[in-house]
């Protein structure tokens, strides 16, 4: 919420979904200059929530936009954010742990989920690059032209992140893993990354997914997609997929594509 505020939004956290119309209708009448109104809202608000579907299509009535973006972590990291913060679960019944309302959270917010135009994985995210996260969805989102593209590795052995459009499998690959000059490196060195990128068909995937994403963007486009994100992964995440991920983001880049790099699981 506090980026969106810096973005130029109005921003209501904790709100009624019941209000939200009112409060559209008050904030855009007082200030027509305002880049958007951002409310804040979670299961917790037991009494009115069930309310939001029907609330939405009432906003898309009036000529308004909803956009969702949503904002998910895997349940163990949610479990350790708790147990940090030593506060119980808000949906949790007495006597229940954490775990239980986080299923039954995960529950409640399915319909919400589905509906998001963005769904992103704060699982690995530092509070910086949640910024970046929010601040690239919604000014590429604003633009209605700008595609801005996240590359997410990972391990597979850890899971695959939520939130991905696109999933590429890179184990068909060599593992440095098995090489034990580079077992405990990552693909921050630069002799694992020259190790990677010699294989003939490592060069290749690049190219072929290259070739693949000039075709498929400017449909995304087309679609009013503004933001995409696209996951690679082997087996532990430390190797072959950042590797891969950079190299990637350097060739969109040259090819004037808004590339994010992050690496889930390189520190494991």
């Amino acid at each position: 919420m506090r980026v969106l505020e810096d973005l130029g939004f109005y921003c209501v956290d904790n709100l009624p979904v019941a209000l939200a119309e009112s409060v559209m209708r008050l904030a855009t009448t007082r200030d027509p200059r305002l880049a958007g109104v951002a409310l804040g809202i979670d299961a917790r608000e037991r009494l009115f929530f069930p309310q939001w579907p029907r609330v939405f299509n009432d906003l898309e009535r009036e000529g308004f936009r909803p956009e969702v973006l949503f904002l998910d972590a895997s349940d163990e990291v949610l479990v350790r954010r708790y147990s940090e913060s030593r506060r119980p679960h808000p949906m949790a019944e007495s006597g229940a742990s954490v775990a239980d309302g986080i299923r039954r959270e995960r529950l409640a917010l399915a319909e919400m989920r589905e509906r998001a135009n963005r769904v992103i994985d704060t699982s690995a995210l530092t509070v910086h690059e949640l910024r970046e996260v929010v601040t690239a969805a919604v000014l590429g989102s604003a633009s209605g032209s700008a595609m801005t593209m996240a590359l997410v590795s990972f391990g597979y052995k850890y899971g695959i992140p939520v939130g991905m459009d696109l999933v590429l499998d890179v184990r068909f690959l060599p593992n440095p893993f098995f090489v034990p000059a580079l077992r405990p490196l990552d693909a921050m060195d630069e002799r694992v990354r020259t190790y990677v990128m010699n294989q003939p068909e490592a060069r290749r995937f690049i190219d072929e997914i290259v070739r693949l994403l000039s075709f498929l963007l400017p449909l995304y486009r087309r679609e009013g997609k503004s933001y995409l994100t696209i996951g690679l992964g082997c087996t532990g995440g430390r190797h072959r997929a950042p590797t891969l991920a950079m190299e990637l983001a350097r060739r969109l880049g040259l090819e004037g594509v808004t590339v994010q790099v992050r690496h889930n699981d390189i520190a494991r």
